[in-house]
Formats: C-alpha cells, sequence, structure tokens
C-alpha cells in the first residue's frame, strides 16, 4: 500500500479528512450515537449494546480516541468513555463550513 502525502494537503483538509474517518464504519456512529443517548461515562456496556466482539468495540474506541471525539478514564479496571465535547463541537463547525459548500447548477456538465 502507497504512503499517504497528508503533507500536500492543508491543514484544514487533513483535518475534515480525519473527522469524517469517524464516520466511515457504521460501528462509530452506533458507539456515538450510545454515547449521545446515554449522556453518561459508558463503562463496558458498548459490546452488549453495540453486539460485536470486545476486540472489535476497543479497536474503534482507541480510533476514536485517537480523533478527539471521545475521551476515556480509567476506573477501576476498565476505561469509561463519554464525548470530548470541545472536539466534538469543533468538529462541527469544520464540517458544517464544508458541507454547507453550494455551487449553482449551470456551473458544471
Amino acid at each position: 500500500m502507497g504512503l499517504v502525502k497528508t503533507e500536500k494537503f492543508s491543514d484544514l483538509q487533513n483535518e475534515i479528512a480525519l473527522f469524517a474517518k469517524a464516520f466511515g464504519h457504521p460501528a462509530r456512529v452506533a458507539i456515538l450515537q450510545h454515547l449521545f443517548k446515554t449522556d453518561a461515562c459508558i463503562c463496558g456496556d458498548l459490546v452488549h449494546e453495540i453486539g460485536l466482539a470486545q476486540p472489535t468495540i476497543s479497536q474503534h474506541l482507541k480510533e476514536l480516541k485517537h480523533l478527539g471525539l471521545i475521551k476515556g478514564n480509567v476506573e477501576g479496571t476498565s476505561v469509561c468513555y463519554c464525548i470530548e465535547t470541545k472536539n466534538w463541537t469543533k468538529m462541527k463547525t469544520v464540517m458544517f463550513q464544508f458541507l454547507d459548500q453550494d455551487i449553482s447548477e449551470e456551473a458544471c456538465c
């Protein structure tokens, strides 16, 4: 697989691509929806709620945490997750500005 040349793109383009990656798998979408619905730190019921294996859930949680959309706190022997509100708000702003672009119907073939 070729090396991705992210340095060829602007910081904003890279940021949009990273945020969009969060929605690139339905399991990550389901995890985010569950965290919003629960509106509290979640410590382990995600496997039961989402219906995927623990290693799969852990991988998706790791990716969402890497993207900065969730945060995790160690409580005893488990890690509890919740939405990282500051980054979620930033992501909404960046993605809204990107998705709110319009083009006139006559501008293209």
